[in-house]
């Protein structure tokens, strides 16, 4: 088995960590490794000895999330860790905040005014936490003063954005198969959920479009809005994800020029 076996890697991850934990309080005797005792691993998982030696050998073991996600606290992983632990072993974490944190650190908030064109940060709820004013001119009705400024909110139940957005229909569909790709990465998230079942109850279109279960990334492009004058702007959007802040996307649309 070659080392990038995610079985094998799945393994050598976990001894690591074992043997990094502190000893337990009623460690006896003399130990040849640091760290816990595989038997004292598994006592602290609920799960047998064997499990934890075949996990560590890269053996073909079967991994239920809600043993890995007891191995996982056993182990005192810290998030990413945590993460690793289920990519590694192809599962998803069982324990998903019902609300994620809210605060957005200030450092963050501050990106989309270091940006010359318009930008604006989503969070995991696509509502929008903060933008430059070049945004807030380009997107009137949205991000204006008083207003909910949730994109999906905004694109599905307020009359403006079928006027600004050129091609409304078009990316109002992409939109609903883009969220779809981030909620099928948390489906237990309630506000997501509650979400979801607002524009459900309140849109006719967006219960139709969600119920074909179309899934996409979010891809950049070409993006095109009516100028309150009349004409019509052309922008390349480009997505960008915060790594200290996973849940939030920064946008940026960068001009182009006029047709």
């Amino acid at each position: 088995m070659k080392d990038s076996d995610p079985r094998a890697l799945l393994g050598t991850f976990i001894r690591a960590h074992r043997e990094r934990l502190p000893l337990p309080a009623k460690a006896t005797g003399r130990r040849r490794t640091p760290g816990w005792r595989r038997e004292e691993l598994a006592e602290a998982t609920g799960v047998g000895v064997t499990w934890i030696t075949w996990l560590e050998q890269g053996r073909n073991v079967s991994a239920s999330p809600a043993a890995l996600a007891r191995l996982a606290d056993a182990l005192l992983l810290n998030p990413a860790e945590r993460a690793s632990l289920f990519d590694l072993a192809g599962r998803r974490d069982p324990i998903t905040p019902n609300a994620l944190q809210m605060d957005v650190p200030d450092h963050v908030l501050a990106l989309p005014g270091l940006m010359q064109v318009p930008a604006y940060l989503l969070d995991h709820l696509w509502t929008a936490r903060a933008w430059n004013a070049e945004a807030a001119a380009l997107f009137k009705g949205w991000l204006d003063e008083g207003r909910d400024r949730n994109l999906l909110r905004f694109v599905f139940l307020t009359p403006e954005a079928q006027t600004l957005i050129a091609d409304w229909a078009e990316r109002a569909q992409r939109l609903v198969a883009e969220f779809r790709a981030d909620f099928s990465r948390r489906p237990r998230d309630e506000a997501m959920q509650a979400l979801i079942d607002e524009l459900s109850e309140r849109s006719a279109l967006f219960t139709k479009m969600w119920r074909e279960q179309t899934v996409l990334h979010r891809e950049g492009g070409e993006r095109r809005f009516q100028g309150h004058d009349g004409g019509l702007r052309r922008y390349v959007q480009t997505t960008l994800l915060v790594a200290s802040q996973t849940e939030c996307k920064l946008v940026c649309l960068a001009p182009l020029p006029s047709s």
